[in-house]
């Protein structure tokens, strides 16, 4: 089998050769006027039927039949099929492409028609090979199943399997749709430093690399929160970024190194306008990229339409776990309810820690439908305002769908002195060996002091929100690049 592909890669590279030295180089071409997509032609048949249209794309398929032949040719939106004569673009052209391969790219110009099996078409008058293709594709009945193959090799598995061409389709529309919603809602879209002295906003322990004309020892960001606030205090009022955060922690089918995070900040509001703003943008997504506010996932129908529910955390472990932490004291009787619970837990953590990792075994694999669980424990929540009447929890929600979080928010800290000793409490917790702890940020608190309206603020994963409206079952599924370990280790 090796003997039989070395041989096809061989007369490839054979027919490259004798068509640059017939003066024939088909990398020697700089364009071809593409006119229609396939599906524009066969959308648009009746008023094309016997027009002349150019069409592109990867020949995918030949069958020749002595004077005449068919191939279909393979663009963005699809296939169609195209009938080449020798009487119609001539001997030597036929000639020609009777020794192109399944792979190559090229160019058809003719006229649209319907074959005697009623197939809309086009018959060629010209043929242009754009592009040699040097290797081979998979197998063409089986496909590229591989999915480590897959991944690795994503511009074959977008020419195999149009399925995962459609899934990326979506997630542009995703993303554009997004965009078009915070436009129409005030909010301007920003770019903030990727490189950061200080990686904050989020528990997560960040990648390091060293800049080599400071001589100084930066890190990629895991979060877009703080620099956007800064924007808030510079009077910004509504700001937002799509844009790759980096967090150095491990792979599976919810979690990529490096992944699309969407924030956004609005001054003079609460958590419970990010909520509104939150249901409001996810309905407007499914609608326009599914077409429905009803989205199948997996065995579940996600449904969009319905008021999102929304409950406290405290609630929530009471509904699930049986457990009301309203009558729980301290941290010392936290840990005996989670020990009872079998749920493990490290000596830093505290009361509001417990009731974290409870909500986390208990609760979480319950909420299927979008779900807003409000009024998290201060401890988890370095950055976010305490509640005024209980000042153990603060506002903030997450959005769980599926099971997953699929939100985050806060009515942000605005409090200078507050949040300097948070930053304190979470040195501490740095010390203690929580390697995803904060760090002080003395400009972020230095722009704090300066002044920072109330604010709402949000993030949420993009490729999560792809694998809901997608029915993808794994984060790499919807990345075109996912983090892979190299092959030669």
């Amino acid at each position: 089998m090796e003997q039989n592909l070395n041989e096809i890669l061989r007369l490839r590279r054979e027919k490259l050769a004798n068509l640059q030295e017939a003066g024939k180089d088909p990398f020697v071409i700089t364009k071809f006027d593409q006119t229609h997509h396939s599906v524009e032609i066969k959308d648009n048949y009746d008023e094309l039927e016997g027009k002349t249209v150019s069409i592109a794309g990867r020949m995918m398929f030949k069958r020749v039949m002595g004077k005449a032949s068919f191939c279909n040719v393979q663009d963005l939106k699809g296939s169609i099929q195209a009938y080449v004569a020798r009487d119609s673009i001539g001997e030597d052209s036929y000639k020609d492409f009777k020794k192109y391969d399944v792979g190559d790219i090229i160019g058809i110009t003719g006229e649209v028609f319907k074959t005697k099996t009623g197939e809309i078409s086009v018959h060629a008058a010209t043929v242009t090979l754009l592009s040699k293709s040097l290797q081979i594709l998979p197998e063409k009945y089986h496909g590229l199943t591989d999915t480590d193959t897959r991944y690795r090799q994503r511009y074959t598995d977008l020419i195999m399997n149009s399925e995962v061409k459609d899934t990326f389709v979506k997630r542009s529309k995703i993303i554009s749709t997004i965009r078009r919603f915070l436009d129409e809602q005030g909010f301007m879209e920003v770019e903030t430093p990727m490189l950061v002295q200080n990686a904050g906003g989020a528990a997560a322990r960040p990648f390091e690399t060293h800049f080599n004309a400071l001589d100084e020892d930066l890190k990629l960001r895991i979060s877009l929160e703080l620099y956007l606030k800064r924007l808030i205090v510079g009077g910004l009022e509504r700001v937002y970024e799509i844009g790759r955060v980096f967090r150095n922690e491990g792979l599976d089918t919810r979690h990529n190194p490096e992944f699309t995070l969407m924030e956004l900040y609005q001054a003079y509001t609460d958590y419970h306008g990010m909520m509104d703003l939150t249901e409001a943008m996810y309905r407007r997504v499914a609608q326009e990229v599914n077409g429905s506010m009803q989205v199948k996932y997996g065995e579940h129908v996600i449904d969009f339409e319905k008021p999102f529910a929304r409950i406290t955390m405290v609630d929530a472990v009471k509904q699930y776990a049986n457990v009301d932490w309203n009558e729980v004291k301290d941290t010392a009787q936290a840990r005996e309810i989670a020990d009872k619970l079998h749920v493990e837990y490290e000596d830093r953590h505290q009361k509001g820690d417990i009731l974290s990792l409870i909500f986390e075994e208990y609760v979480e694999e319950h909420l299927i439908q979008p779900t807003f669980v409000m009024d998290h424990p201060i401890e988890i929540s370095p950055l976010t305002k305490k509640k005024p009447d209980n000042p153990e929890y603060v506002e903030r929600f997450e959005m769980f769908i599926n099971g997953w979080e699929m939100a985050n928010a806060y009515s942000e800290l605005n409090d200078p002195i507050d949040q300097r000793e948070r930053f304190k409490a979470q040195e501490a917790m740095l010390a203690a060996g929580d390697e995803e702890a904060n760090t002080t940020d003395e400009d972020f608190l230095n722009a704090l002091e300066i002044g920072m309206p109330p604010t709402g603020g949000i993030g949420y994963g993009i490729d999560r929100l792809v694998m809901i409206m997608t029915d993808s079952p794994a984060i790499r599924d919807v990345l075109l690049f996912p983090t892979m370990k190299s092959l030669d280790k």
